[in-house]
């Protein structure tokens, strides 16, 4: 069964097509960082208009780049959630009426699950079971995973995702849209060591995160810059200081998920995990625990169709359906996923 997966769920527009024994036939991704630059942040309005010009042109583009037709297409699945409504409306309509004028079956999936699942896009997927760590600007969660929609939460951020951490930090210090790389080009230059901030609730018993705090910390050491503001040399120090604590909070947390739930092995999804710090950060402590590291691509740790077609296909393999009248919801726990019925 060959798969379209359609990804819209924020501000990028994912088309893919997978295909369960050739694996990834083609795939097709349009970010919007332009568009949401000149204000800092994602503007939803402007989203949802950019998806509607962008998702049928890239099924075209993808179709094309795979060689294939809609007559060659076995299903559809599209983000259903979570996420921001009007977004996630474009490609669950686009996905819908297409699966329907094609006689397709059709199912919406879940955006944190495509992510969990994104290292199995690689060509040495992790085995269950595993701790996953998903680190993105709306999610900060560990989690075990012992198969399909089989998932028990272990710990979420109680404020502030990492990613949105980044993108604060960024914002306070002038460093402009997207945040997380901004923040990780400018800590390129600094000294990780400058300033002695926070890990937060590192030695808290749970494994639960909070990034607040360690904000409003940098806030206030850029307050204390004195003279005409921080000069370039202090921002560097102060971004590779701030990558440092939110590496080293990650790590610890996760450290403890696999020591505590007695597995080996560990994936990290999600935008912040195309992080180059924190992939050699986690390399060594994985490398000292012996336990396996699985990432996906860069490319694939941020949104995209990837992984929608691919857990899409999964599900829909098993004989997953939904109805004509399935539609997006903006939060939807991880927790209320079931595992596919044989």
């Amino acid at each position: 069964m060959r798969v379209l997966g359609i990804e819209t769920s924020c501000d990028e527009t994912g088309v893919a097509i997978w295909d369960p024994d050739a694996g990834l036939l083609a795939h097709r991704l349009h970010s919007q960082t332009a568009i949401h630059a000149e204000y800092g942040g994602v503007v939803p309005e402007l989203a949802s208009r950019d998806h509607i010009r962008r998702t049928a042109p890239l099924i075209e583009q993808a179709l094309a780049d795979a060689g294939l037709g809609y007559a060659d297409l076995g299903g559809v699945a599209a983000t259903a959630g979570p996420g921001l409504l009007g977004a996630l409306l474009v490609g669950l309509s686009t996905g819908k009426a297409l699966a329907y004028a094609r006689e397709l079956p059709f199912l919406g999936v879940h955006h944190l699950e495509a992510h969990l699942l994104a290292p199995a896009l690689e060509d040495d997927p992790p085995a269950f079971p595993f701790v996953a760590l998903l680190v993105s600007g709306g999610h900060t969660l560990l989690a075990e995973v012992d198969g399909v929609g089989r998932y028990r939460l272990l710990g979420q951020s109680l404020d502030d995702a990492a990613g949105e951490a980044f993108d604060k930090t960024a914002k306070l210090l002038g460093l402009g849209y997207p945040g997380g790389p901004a923040v990780a080009a400018a800590a390129a230059g600094g000294d990780p060591g400058a300033f002695d901030l926070p890990r937060p609730m590192v030695d808290k018993p749970n494994l639960d995160f909070s990034f607040s705090g360690l904000k409003t910390a940098v806030l206030n050491r850029a307050k204390a810059a004195g003279g005409d503001g921080p000069t370039p040399a202090f921002v560097a120090d102060l971004c590779a200081s701030f990558q440092e604590a939110v590496v080293a909070t990650l790590w610890r947390k996760s450290a403890r998920a696999l020591q505590e739930t007695g597995l080996n092995r560990l994936v990290v999804a999600g935008g912040v995990g195309a992080n180059a710090r924190l992939r050699e950060h986690f390399a060594q402590g994985a490398g000292e625990l012996g336990a396996a590291l699985h990432f996906p691509r860069p490319a694939f740790c941020t949104d995209n169709g990837a992984m929608v077609a691919h857990a899409g296909a999964l599900r829909l393999a098993a004989g997953e359906r939904d109805g004509w009248d399935r539609t997006a919801v903006a939060r939807w726990p991880l927790e209320e996923l079931r595992p596919p019925k044989k």
